[in-house]
């Protein structure tokens, strides 16, 4: 086992999860950066450094998820952080010029069915099968925890209110993947409390990435804080929490 803590961040070869490697590097983690594509991985640990490690991991693949944890058993012998931050916005890599254009192509009367299953495929079904490949090794590690990377676009409160600016850009696919995905979170939360294993759900609030169409108003360092600071909580930190770097506790 390593005597350094270990992290596993997926969807860290661009973007937020680049920038959440990034900061637990620099808080002295060996981070493991799971990326679809094995080469995309090993560019990324190559900006990324000595202490960054290529692991290939599609959270919509069992293959690739079994094969990921078992080398994170073997090679590492350890999981501290489990950062879950693989995410997609749309299916079939189809580029919408705005939120409101996304929103308005992904109502639920006509939204298709296949590429809300492919949406939810990766942000809800994804993340609950890298949990459940992961966190028999999570519990054989003391102090460890999760961080699910969701959206503030994910709340319930927030878009029932009809005040709430952004209330006109929840959608069937990504908005309602994040509401499951936090759904997922307070169950985990639950269910981990007697391991004292910590799982808080982040937003990154709107940041200038290839998921949003670079049209965000935060930098991926930026939305990528919280997250780093979620994970690096202690053993009394708190449990089952919604969060954002300069908002405070979201409400669910």
């Amino acid at each position: 086992m390593l005597d350094k803590p270990v992290a596993l961040v997926t969807g860290a070869n661009q973007g937020i999860g680049f920038e959440i490697a990034k900061g637990l590097i620099a808080e002295g983690f060996t981070v493991l950066v799971g990326s679809r594509s094995i080469e995309r991985g090993e560019a990324a640990v190559a900006k990324l450094g000595p202490s960054a490690v290529a692991l290939r991991l599609d959270v919509t693949e069992q293959t690739s998820i079994a094969a990921a944890a078992d080398r994170v058993r073997k090679e590492f012998g350890r999981l501290d952080v489990l950062v879950q931050n693989a995410g997609i916005a749309t299916a079939g890599n189809r580029v919408f010029e705005s939120g409101e254009e996304l929103a308005e192509a992904n109502r639920p009367s006509i939204v298709p069915l296949d590429d809300m299953r492919e949406v939810w495929d990766t942000n809800v079904f994804g993340v609950l099968a890298v949990y459940q490949a992961m966190v028999p090794i999570l519990r054989e590690t003391p102090n460890s925890r999760i961080v699910n990377v969701s959206s503030g676009m994910g709340s319930l409160t927030l878009n029932s209110d009809p005040n709430f600016p952004l209330r006109s850009l929840f959608d069937a696919t990504y908005s309602a993947s994040k509401t499951a995905l936090n759904a997922l979170t307070v169950a985990m939360a639950i269910e981990l409390e007697g391991d004292g294993i910590k799982v808080n759900a982040v937003s990154p609030g709107h940041t200038r990435t290839r998921l949003t169409g670079y049209s965000g108003v935060d930098t991926p360092e930026q939305g990528a804080a919280e997250a780093v600071r979620v994970a690096l909580l202690g053993s009394e930190g708190p449990t089952g929490t919604f969060t954002h770097a300069t908002m405070g506790v979201l409400p669910w």
